[in-house]
């Protein structure tokens, strides 16, 4: 089974970085600048801010589906540099391989289905066994202390 990492999509967070900190403030969004190697992941591009580097930091709705129980939504960061990531096939990002991560298995109703914490350089394996059962939609990627989404994975 293979599998394929997705980012989010450019474009809904690209007017965000001409507005000033005050219009993002009023959205619930902040400008924010990584001040630490790996302390900001950005969700678009796939990679660690490097220090310095302006990011937007805002609440994103990862988990779409109206009638889930499980519909959610939390902070991420989109870096002001981002370009769409689009990793090969059954590749871990380092960003993601990087970091202890929470798994969470979803079926087309946006059910959950299973859930475990793994070490990012194990991801690989919990995806090609998750994803070989027909009825699992999608796998969402979080981090595993803070919680916050990283990535969606599904078939490829």
């Amino acid at each position: 089974m293979t599998f394929r990492i997705h980012p989010l999509p450019l474009a809904p967070f690209r007017p965000l970085f001409a507005l000033d900190d005050a219009a993002l403030e009023a959205l619930g969004a902040r400008r924010m600048v990584a001040d630490a190697p790996h302390s900001a992941p950005c969700r678009v591009s796939l990679i660690d801010a490097a220090p310095g580097e302006a990011l937007i930091l805002l609440n994103h709705r990862h988990l779409d589906v109206p009638t889930s129980p499980y519909r959610s939504a939390g902070p991420i960061f989109v870096r002001e540099a981002a370009v769409e990531a689009a990793p090969a096939p059954d590749a871990v990002p380092d960003m993601l391989a990087r970091r202890l991560l929470s798994a969470r298995a979803y079926d087309a109703a946006g059910m959950m289905t299973d859930a475990d914490v793994v070490k990012g350089a194990d991801l690989a394996g919990l995806l090609e066994l998750w994803l070989a059962h027909p009825a699992l939609a999608r796998v969402q990627i979080h981090t595993a202390r803070r919680g916050c989404f990283m990535a969606e994975a599904r078939r490829s």
